[in-house]
Formats: structure tokens, C-alpha cells, sequence
């Protein structure tokens, strides 16, 4: 058994206005604050002398290793991102796109209130799904009222019906 794995599908370049200034702000805070602080740390375990032993060092090489990674990823993402920062218009606000908060019930009458939001964004707010997600693909392009059947990794189903749709500016 070898280690390939096949490649991840693509994900979505979308992303809100808010999670683009977000890893905006990561960003130039890893380049211009976090990777300086570091960097000057190792400069001062390399001056103390045999670095093979220097746990200082070494920490410090892996800390710039992972920040340079990071930087990496974040300015190659950054540059494909593709920014939604308008609601659709007015006579199109009674259907699911991108950026809406909506708003679902069960058949058991409980209420669900999520944001579709792209992959990069999941993870800041537990109310954020992914436009990959089976649910947001489920809803998308769907309208008030409409009702859904999600089918879950067990084989069973879940019924959720539209009652809310709302965009913010």
C-alpha cells in the first residue's frame, strides 16, 4: 500500500467581503509582525552557539517553516478569489445565493439558521456552512417555502422547509 492519495476536488472561489478582509489581516500580520518576531528569535539561539542541540533553533526553523507555508497558501488563494460583496437584487431576495442567512425547520419544528459562506470562512462562526457542503448545495437556488430532503451518511433523511432568507449588507 503506497501513500497517494487522489487529489481533492477543487473548492469553491467564492468568498463574502468579511472572510476575504479576515485572511487579509492573517496575511500581513504572519508577514509583517509574526515572521520578524521569529525570525529575530532564531538570529539570537543561532548567536548562542552549536545549533544542532539549540532547541531554540530548531523550534524557531519550524515555526518560520509553517508561517512561510501559510503565507504561501494564503497569497496563492487570496490572488484566485473571487469577492461576493452585493446581495442580488431586490425581486431575487426570496431565493438562496451566496451570502444569504437561511433560515430552516424541521419536521420536529426546530430551527436552523445558517450563512452559506465559501470553504475559507467554515470554522469562524458555528452558523457558517461551506457552498461545497451537501445542505448548501441542497438550498441553493431554492425558494421560500421550498421544501428539501437531506440525506445523511447513516441513509437516513431529513425534511427541512425554506421559512427564512435574508441577506446583510
Amino acid at each position: 500500500m503506497g501513500r497517494w492519495r487522489p487529489p481533492q476536488p477543487r473548492s469553491s472561489k467564492y468568498i463574502t467581503a468579511e472572510g476575504y478582509a479576515r485572511l487579509n489581516e492573517e496575511l500581513k500580520y504572519l508577514w509583517k509582525v509574526k515572521r520578524p518576531e521569529i525570525t529575530q528569535s532564531v538570529k539570537e539561539a543561532a548567536a548562542q552557539g552549536d545549533r544542532s542541540e539549540n532547541a531554540e533553533y530548531i523550534y524557531g526553523k519550524k515555526q518560520l517553516r509553517e508561517i512561510d507555508r501559510r503565507v504561501r497558501y494564503l497569497s496563492k488563494r487570496l490572488e484566485d478569489m473571487v469577492v461576493v460583496d452585493r446581495a442580488p437584487e431586490p425581486s431575487k431576495q426570496d431565493t438562496v445565493f451566496f451570502g444569504a442567512w437561511v433560515t430552516l425547520i424541521d419536521e420536529d419544528d426546530n430551527k436552523r439558521t445558517h450563512r452559506i459562506v465559501g470553504p475559507d470562512e467554515i470554522g469562524i462562526e458555528a452558523d457558517f456552512i461551506s457552498i461545497d457542503s451537501p445542505l448548501a448545495r441542497l438550498i441553493l437556488k431554492k425558494q421560500l417555502g421550498d421544501e428539501i430532503c437531506l440525506k445523511k451518511p447513516d441513509g437516513s433523511e431529513v425534511y427541512y422547509e425554506i421559512v427564512g432568507i435574508r441577506y446583510t449588507p
